[in-house]
């Protein structure tokens, strides 16, 4: 009995072979791409860069591109592209903190609240709805406000007005799936609790969050700098795509290119997020529509 289980678990879990689906079209493989280079600036684009970031040469200020400075200079004589490449890696670890801590908790909450129902799903749930009554910039700039202005604030303040989405979409999945038959047939065996939660419930659960997480990347990057740009977010002289934005609009008729380079940079990289969140949810159905059907005798 105990092994017929396994097998309806392994049958019904969504996340086996997701990998084949999302390389399988067009709009996955350039999805796959565009992240994968952006990681890859991310972690290895500091050490090409050709100066430090914040390394200033006043005698050459709005300079063109040139061998010593392939995007030309800002308004300090500092290496654009230098600046560039190690705001990528900035840009990355906050999307990848903000998303990882809103959904640990979401997950968690989320689940407690769809396992558990109740007292606990009526509080967490009512707590859910009170946050989603703001809008989440709004809220997040007034989080951000109170804790003071820099990068660590505004992650924290995004990280506490995002996990809200990831609750509700767990809370869903969780009633769902704790009334399939493999849940069932788990308890008459004598699983605990613990046991379904974690060996069964959230290996089934887990998708739509992946998907959802996909898509927070590319939204939190875009939060982020606009918390940056508002003077929230990263302080000067840290080398950050928002705060690159907001010093460059001084310049934007002199000089565009302080402006067209970070937000070229944003919006491909929202752009690839966003197609691999796309091609992971037609992955997950065309997933959905092939996997086999478990029945107990």
């Amino acid at each position: 009995m105990h092994e017929l289980v396994l097998k309806i678990v392994r049958g019904a879990a969504p996340l086996g072979g997701l990998t084949t689906e999302l390389l399988r079209t067009a709009r996955g493989r350039l999805a796959c791409a565009v992240v994968l280079v952006l990681f890859l600036t991310a972690a290895f684009g500091p050490l090409a860069a050709p100066h430090g970031p914040a390394e200033q040469n006043l005698e050459r200020r709005f300079e063109g591109p040139s061998w010593e400075y392939p995007l030309g200079t800002d308004e300090l004589g500092r290496c654009m592209i230098s600046r560039m490449l190690y705001g990528a890696r900035v840009s990355v670890v906050t999307g990848l903190f903000v998303v990882g801590v809103a959904a640990a908790a979401g997950v968690l909450l989320g689940t407690i609240a769809g396992y558990v129902g109740g007292v606990a799903d009526g509080l967490i749930m009512r707590l859910v709805d009170v946050m989603l009554a703001f809008p989440g910039l709004i809220l997040a700039i007034v989080i951000a406000g109170a804790i003071g202005p820099g990068l660590k604030g505004a992650m924290l303040a995004l990280a506490m007005v995002h996990w809200t989405a990831y609750a509700r979409l767990m809370r869903g999945s969780v009633l769902v799936v704790k009334r399939q038959p493999y849940i069932e047939a788990a308890r008459a065996v004598g699983a605990g609790p613990c046991r379904i939660v974690f060996g069964h419930i959230l290996p089934n659960c887990l998708a739509p969050v992946i998907v959802m997480g996909s898509f927070g990347l590319g939204h939190m990057i875009l939060a982020a700098a606009a918390l940056s740009f508002l003077g929230l977010g990263a302080q000067p002289p840290t080398a950050e795509w928002g705060a690159m934005l907001n010093r460059g609009r001084d310049f934007m008729l002199s000089a565009p290119q302080l402006m067209t380079y970070p937000g070229v940079a944003i919006m491909l990289s929202v752009l690839g997020f966003n197609l691999l969140g796309d091609a992971l949810q037609d992955g997950l159905r065309r997933r959905e529509k092939g996997a086999k059907r478990w029945t107990l005798p």
